[in-house]
């Protein structure tokens, strides 16, 4: 019987990792299937325990049961306990174990796969939920001159700046600083907000990207979001969104619960959709 994995969010029609996953396994010879979902909020944990009754091995979380999950889970990975969300769950020896590859997956495509180099960097993270806090440590790791994050709530920033104090500095601030006491110009601008989903833009001023930088957009598959249409009128001609993110995420979870890593250049290739 082939081992079952899923993807759980809501919404999740918009979801590519079936055919990231199928594709993953279909070139390493593995022998699983993966299905997408739609959970009901509240719901959770049912939708969950369903699942693993019905035999599955493996869950990817996204959006907005990050956080569920970390609660959900027995045991938690040392990113995952510190970023306080987990985007992958592993029941392979009937405990529930939870992982969070979002940043690990975002600074490997920034860094590998778009060649831009964060150590040294100024780097604006706008948003605080659980997007935002996975990729802060490996952010961190990177050593960048400046890491300033940012959310309309600023004590939600403040508290996620005072969690990571002891693994590097973090510059917690408000919107309205951007135009003020923080203004400045950024080397990396990550925008890890919903307001995408939406189609509307985070309050930040287009003089936040400094010559030459990268604006990335955690979203993917939309194309010039507000924030990318932003960030190219103000002049930025490298322009990202999600979709490498997402497969290189893909391919730690890939690998974590079958113990072999897929290549992702071809898929992310594949996925990659103009930003016009």
């Amino acid at each position: 019987m082939s081992a079952r994995y899923a993807v759980i969010g809501n919404p999740i029609g918009h979801t590519k990792s079936p055919a990231i996953h199928t594709a993953f396994a279909q070139a390493t010879g593995q022998d699983l299937t993966y299905t997408a979902i739609e959970g009901k909020r509240g719901g959770f944990a049912a939708e969950i325990d369903a699942f693993r009754a019905a035999g599955g091995m493996g869950v990817n979380i996204t959006t907005p049961f990050k956080l569920d999950a970390f609660a959900y889970a027995d045991r938690l990975k040392p990113v995952a306990q510190l970023a306080g969300a987990v985007n992958c769950l592993n029941f392979a020896d009937g405990k529930a174990e939870g992982e969070n590859f979002d940043g690990l997956g975002l600074t490997r495509d920034i860094v590998a796969n778009l060649g831009v180099a964060l150590r040294g960097k100024r780097i604006l993270l706008l948003g605080a939920g659980g997007a935002a806090r996975g990729v802060l440590l490996p952010f961190l790791h990177e050593q960048p001159e400046e890491l300033v994050i940012v959310n309309r709530t600023l004590a939600k920033a403040i508290a996620i700046s005072e969690q990571f104090a002891s693994h590097g500095t973090i510059i917690a601030t408000g919107y309205e600083a951007l135009s003020g006491e923080r203004a400045g110009q950024y080397d990396v601008v990550v925008n890890a907000t919903s307001a995408s989903l939406h189609h509307e833009l985070p309050p930040v001023p287009a003089s936040v990207f400094r010559s030459g930088a990268l604006a990335y957009e955690l979203l993917y598959g939309k194309g010039l979001t507000p924030f990318l249409r932003l960030a190219r009128e103000a002049g930025v001609t490298r322009l990202a969104d999600g979709v490498g993110m997402l497969v290189e995420q893909a391919a730690e979870a890939f690998a974590w619960w079958r113990g072999i890593r897929p290549e992702t250049a071809g898929m992310i290739n594949k996925m990659t959709v103009k930003l016009t």
